[in-house]
């Protein structure tokens, strides 16, 4: 977009419910793109919209429904090779029954450094793990790691699982990670959102949210990245249960924000709070429910940390724990910059997922050397 006023003219375009458009990456600056998935029976009334505006756009996916079929055939090909070879493809899309057995054999395999502990239930009962990566001690300075909070980002929680295998397989090896597993535990939520995940892969591959039902409404879900107690409610939420970005009657609603909020409580000792989505590959630290900022913590950033203030979105996760005390507080935008959006390709997982170890390792080692 040019200017202010092509900013409030899609974002009233977003507020236009008849449409049913899905915005991949919202209007917020002339910083940034803005993506939107159109139906078919919406797309001449939004072309003439831009026309008449004179917003220049183009086609990034002329068909989404291609791009969706052949995920899916790929990944019914790679479950039935990983049937046959008795493997697990770390460079593949993988259901939550999949990733929830392949944890077990992750603790079968490492029982001395990596324990699975149930947080709690999501709102459809289907249980919440994290993987505690521990040397021993109890309550030690820890990191927490979560992927997939919004449910159709794919690659987030693909990453998760290469990266906790990462870690348990160079733990040994590596001697920062060494070190930094001999003095801190790292915790890591590999499906923040069970329910919506289960649901992009039965129903609606393009599904973001919780499952809950709201009451008053026959739309179902909850924002999860909208329901934390900071700045609720405010700019870049909405309070419509039918949006994409509704945050819910009250901060902490959703069961499963709330089993996180409650293990980060009562744990009482986590030094960062890493939160990882896709897309648009930013690294964004708080606020951002106000244009406020914090003052930055890391005096040297290697050249593949981009720091961008996030979009303007109240309730987030990151917010909330700066806010409870935890200094190193991040959000990782993932690949790419919208060719795919969330459809990226699995052949882009392997490479995403090693990128972005490099800047969780550099993070890691940065809370390690500076504690408080």
């Amino acid at each position: 977009v040019q200017n202010e006023e092509q900013i409030e003219l899609l974002q009233a375009l977003e507020s236009q419910e008849a449409w049913e458009l899905d915005f991949w990456l919202d209007p917020v600056s002339t910083e940034l793109p803005v993506d939107i998935r159109v139906p078919r029976s919406s797309l001449s009334s939004v072309k003439e919209y831009l026309r008449v505006n004179n917003i220049a756009y183009s086609v990034l996916i002329n068909n989404l429904q291609e791009l969706l079929n052949a995920e899916k055939a790929e990944m019914e090909m790679n479950q039935m090779k990983e049937r046959r070879t008795r493997s697990f493809n770390f460079g593949a899309y993988h259901s939550l029954e999949t990733i929830y057995s392949w944890m077990d054999t992750l603790v079968a395999q490492y029982p001395n450094l990596v324990s699975r502990q149930e947080i709690g239930k999501s709102y459809e009962n289907r249980p919440m793990y994290v993987l505690k990566f521990s040397t021993g001690g109890s309550k030690r300075p820890a990191i927490w790691i979560d992927t997939g909070i919004h449910s159709r980002e794919w690659v987030s929680q693909a990453t998760g699982v290469w990266t906790a295998n990462k870690i348990a397989t160079d733990y040994g090896t590596d001697a920062s990670l060494t070190s930094l597993l001999n003095t801190m535990d790292i915790y890591m939520l590999l499906l923040a959102n069970p329910d919506g995940y289960a649901y992009t892969h039965s129903n609606d591959r393009m599904w973001r949210k919780t499952r809950s039902i709201n009451s008053g409404s026959v739309c179902r879900g909850v924002d999860p990245n909208r329901n934390w107690d900071a700045g609720f409610g405010g700019p870049g939420a909405s309070r419509n249960p039918c949006s994409d970005s509704y945050h819910g009657p009250s901060a902490h609603s959703e069961i499963e924000v709330r089993n996180v909020v409650n293990l980060i409580q009562g744990h009482g000792n986590f030094k960062s709070f890493i939160s990882v989505h896709a897309y648009s590959q930013l690294l964004m630290y708080p606020y951002g429910y106000s244009c406020e900022k914090v003052k930055l913590k890391m005096k040297v950033l290697p050249s593949y940390l981009i720091l961008l203030l996030s979009d303007q979105a109240s309730g987030g996760s990151i917010d909330w724990s700066y806010n409870i005390g935890i200094k190193y507080s991040y959000a990782f935008e993932l690949r790419d910059t919208g060719r795919y959006g969330f459809i990226l390709p699995s052949n882009q997982i392997i490479p995403t997922a090693s990128e972005t170890w490099l800047a969780l390792k550099h993070l890691m080692e940065y809370v390690r050397d500076h504690p408080y």
